[in-house]
């Protein structure tokens, strides 16, 4: 009896291919993280919300299931390389956005691909982030208008971001990287 694989291995190769590109992305990200948080730590939520890429571009050139995880944790690996002591933020930072965006897939059973399904697990993850973030960073110290700011810019990266990876996921359908 054979059984079908986890993942193929097309399938594989593509997140890997993704993870690799958008991981490069995530670790100029980290590099400008430290810069950002001193200069203007109420824009981090743009940084920060470029994370989501991986699982985005995956999810919607592939439609399957468990793309967006295996994008993201090859993504973080490739981040770490710029940055070894935040490995474990990267490692972090992809289960949960990758654990978001399979949830949402999921609630829909992996069946609707609409925009609003991606821009919903991108609210969610701004959300989190704002508030996880406020307070780790001890946002509060800011001023007023820097606060308002920050939990703006936190809920409007990931869904920018968003908008970009449904782009490029879109060309790369487009192109034929997603035909069997």
């Amino acid at each position: 009896m054979k059984t079908r694989p986890f993942l193929s291995t097309r399938t594989l190769l593509v997140c890997a291919a993704i993870g690799v590109a958008t991981g490069i992305l995530g670790g100029i990200a980290g590099l400008l993280t430290p810069a950002v948080l001193v200069l203007a730590p109420y824009a981090y939520g743009l940084v920060l919300g470029s994370h989501v890429l991986p699982g985005i571009i995956a999810q919607e050139v592939l439609r399957e299931r468990y793309v967006a995880l295996v994008t993201h944790l090859i993504a973080a690996l490739i981040a770490s390389a710029f940055n070894p002591a935040w490995a474990l933020r990267f490692i972090g930072t992809a289960l949960l956005f990758g654990a978001v965006q399979e949830g949402v897939a999921a609630l829909t059973r992996y069946r609707s691909w609409g925009p609003w399904r991606f821009f919903i697990s991108a609210v969610i993850i701004g959300a989190i982030v704002a508030v996880v973030v406020f307070f780790v960073a001890h946002l509060s110290t800011l001023p007023p208008w820097a606060q308002i700011a920050y939990l703006l810019l936190s809920v409007l990266g990931p869904v920018i971001w968003t908008a970009i990876g449904l782009g490029i996921g879109s060309a790369l359908r487009r192109a034929g990287v997603a035909q069997r």
